[in-house]
Formats: structure tokens, sequence, C-alpha cells
């Protein structure tokens, strides 16, 4: 790591730029819109499944299928699974994940 007293990128404040430099840009982290649809896909269903394992296990049935979005949506904005138990809602990472994931299906 270059010295912060040498290095005029953290010269102003004494942290790094949030800027990239070109030399950096080869090893920058990808932005999340410049992942594979798959990998991103894979991430949101990862999140899902911390929380709700049958939701994923429904969402993977679905997926590819007309009814997928509809069930997104139903349990974007019912809060839950229709499965009888009272639900307050989702955790705020689960449901982004949900709209993500109805946002990337295609229907094939």
């Amino acid at each position: 790591m270059p010295d912060p007293k040498d290095d005029s990128r953290y010269q102003e404040t004494g942290f790094p730029s949030l800027q990239w430099e070109d030399d950096d840009l080869p090893t920058r982290p990808m932005p999340l819109h410049e992942r594979p649809l798959q990998a991103r896909i894979d991430s949101e269903m990862a999140i899902v499944n911390q929380y709700h394992p049958r939701i994923v296990a429904a969402i993977e049935k679905f997926w590819g299928h007309r009814d997928c979005v509809e069930y997104l949506q139903k349990l974007i904005l019912s809060g839950g699974h229709q499965d009888g138990q009272n639900r307050v809602g989702f955790k705020s990472e689960v449901l982004t994940a949900l709209m993500n994931l109805a946002a990337m299906h295609q229907v094939k």
C-alpha cells in the first residue's frame, strides 16, 4: 500500500480517492450492473436463501415461466409466503433481492 504522505491521492483528506486511476482499472471490483446475468441472479437468490429457503425453492421451480414474476410480485406486496403463517414482512435486503429478481426475470 502506498504511503499516504507520498501519494497525491491521499493529500486532501487522508483517505484514498474514490475515483479509479487508469492503472487501477484492471483490478477494480466489477460493478453489479456489469456482472453476468446468471451471477446476479445467483447472488440475489443466495440473499433470499439465507432467510427463506422455501421461497427460493419455489422461485427455482417457477423460474423461466410467466407465473414467476406474478409470484414474486405477490411476495413483495403481501410481505411473505402464503403458507398460513402470519408475517410482518421481509428484511430490507430480502425485499431488495426479490425486486431485483423480478426485474431480471426473463420468460424463455
